[in-house]
């Protein structure tokens, strides 16, 4: 029995270390996939899935190995391998408490003799409360005058969409779910039938929109407060859109204005447009009364907004030093190439003080960069043109030279003005989501379905900017926005929404 049980413990153990190593190896496989997750490869997106599946898998191998080791461990004593674990975190403090005391012995249970409390163990757990759905009645009581016998009864109340019978909280979760957590509305519909409630898909599309219809006036305001910035982001992404008998290729594009690198004043937004292609006519009908700093990509079709000419004036161009470094990076991790290697390193160096001013005034940003980083641009450009004449012109490393000195000018222009930024990545921020939703809802059913979801996108995201929960804010603006006068509608926009919460929650 005892060459059984020691044959079994090292078992265990070598099966625990086995599994130790493997998700070691996973989560470090993941790591470097995860920095290519948007690149331009699907099938590296696609086995990152796969990996994470496993690496989950995995992970929930141990844990109910560990648990059923734990459970035996009266006939088998196996050391389970250690494996390292996340640094506990405590449980939130606004969340509340219930406290299950469990009952004591009256007397001692050693002599019989009276007890006192000297103090007492506490054990937190979390736990979940499934949601509660109800209906409510919204009851208009009627009476009649007893001299005049006229009628009084108060006035119907207004619903967050004609005729609708969802409140505006569920509208808000079925809008977060879909836009949001990217969750379609078949899924939805079937989440709520576990629970009790026969919703539809036809009725939650109905609903989906009716809401975005409503909330308009949110995203045209949103709109307004982007393009009013001195300087914005510019991307766009696909998404495919439902055609007869196939899908084609729609485009989102997303500009935001972010001035808090800069310690702008101004709360950050994002607004998005839906076009069925990729054309340069969208993004001149988006921005054509824009006039300012735009951060973006090298996209041909953005040249005429910078022309001299263009009314009601020109774009100024600015280039990200995010897109120049990822061609080199992607020649120094997977070719070793020196040249890319050194040009990663130099261009590492203006991100590392880019870090640094963060958050600094215009004018303090420019000091430094003067002082800082303009020698080290001006040696990195001499250099560059320094290899390219002793590249043939048809290598890669040429090519990912020839892309940073073709936008020269714009790449450079970040050092004489405070308000920009080194790179374009707050915009690629904000069609990330996107990119992860995608896969989820497959396509958009139609351009009518693209243009909704970018207003829905627009407003979700710039909750989500100033640090407001999306859902919890959605259904407070529906629940208000009818009876809310048209020229105030800014007052309901998230930031303000934000503001209006703190000071009611400090007079409280």
């Amino acid at each position: 029995m005892l060459l059984t049980e020691r044959l079994a413990r090292r078992a265990a153990e070598a099966d625990a270390r086995e599994r130790a190593l493997l998700i070691e190896k996973l989560k470090h496989a993941i790591a470097k996939l995860r920095h290519d997750r948007f690149g331009q490869s699907a099938e590296r997106g696609a086995l990152l899935d796969q990996l994470e599946l496993q690496l989950f898998e995995l992970e929930e191998d141990a844990a109910q190995a560990e648990t059923a080791a734990q459970a035996v461990q009266e006939q088998v004593t196996v050391q389970p391998f250690q494996r390292r674990k996340p640094a506990r975190r405590p449980l939130p403090e606004h969340l509340p408490r219930e406290r299950m005391v469990y009952p004591v012995p009256t007397a001692c249970p050693c002599c019989g003799g009276g007890l006192r409390k000297l103090g007492e163990d506490v054990t937190e757990t979390l736990e979940l409360v499934p949601r509660q759905w109800k209906v409510i009645q919204h009851v208009r009581e009627k009476y009649s005058c007893r001299t005049c016998e006229t009628i009084t009864q108060p006035p119907a109340p207004s619903h967050p969409i004609a005729r609708g019978r969802a409140g505006p909280g569920l509208l808000a979760h079925v809008l977060f779910g879909k836009y949001g957590l990217h969750l379609p509305l078949n899924r939805q519909s079937t989440t709520y039938a576990r629970e009790g409630i026969e919703l539809d898909v036809s009725t939650l599309a109905d609903w989906v929109g009716a809401t975005a219809a409503t909330l308009m006036p949110l995203v045209e305001e949103i709109c307004g407060h982007v393009l009013a910035a001195e300087r914005i982001h510019a991307d766009d992404t696909t998404v495919p859109v439902l055609d007869i008998g196939r899908t084609r290729t729609g485009r989102l594009w997303a500009y935001v204005r972010d001035d808090r690198p800069f310690a702008g004043a101004d709360p950050p937004a994002a607004v998005y447009f839906y076009s069925p292609d990729r054309t340069r006519e969208h993004p001149e009908a988006h921005l054509a009364s824009y006039t300012g700093l735009m951060q973006a990509d090298a996209y041909a079709g953005f040249n005429r907004l910078y022309e001299a000419g263009r009314q009601p004036g020109p774009i100024v161009e600015v280039a990200c030093w995010a897109h120049a470094r990822r061609k080199f990076f992607d020649l120094a991790r997977l070719n070793k190439a020196p040249i890319a290697i050194e040009a990663v390193a130099r261009i590492d160096v203006l991100f590392a003080i880019e870090r640094e001013i963060n958050g600094l005034l215009p004018v303090e940003r420019w000091k430094v960069r003067q002082q800082r980083s303009r020698p080290r641009v001006e040696a990195l450009g001499a250099w560059l043109r320094e290899q390219y004449a002793r590249l043939s012109s048809a290598g890669k490393v040429a090519q990912a030279i020839a892309y940073s000195l073709n936008c020269w000018d714009s790449l450079v222009r970040f050092l004489d003005d405070g308000r920009l930024c080194l790179s374009n990545n707050a915009a690629e921020r904000a069609v990330r989501g996107i990119a992860v939703g995608r896969r989820n809802w497959t396509f958009a059913g139609s351009d009518a379905g693209g243009r909704r979801a970018a207003a829905i996108y627009t407003l979700i995201e710039t909750a989500k900017l100033n640090d407001v929960d999306p859902q919890a804010w959605l259904a407070d603006v529906l629940a208000r926005l009818q009876d809310h006068p048209a020229r105030r509608i800014a007052e309901l926009l998230p930031w303000a929404w934000k503001n209006q919460l703190h000071q009611q929650k400090a007079a409280a």
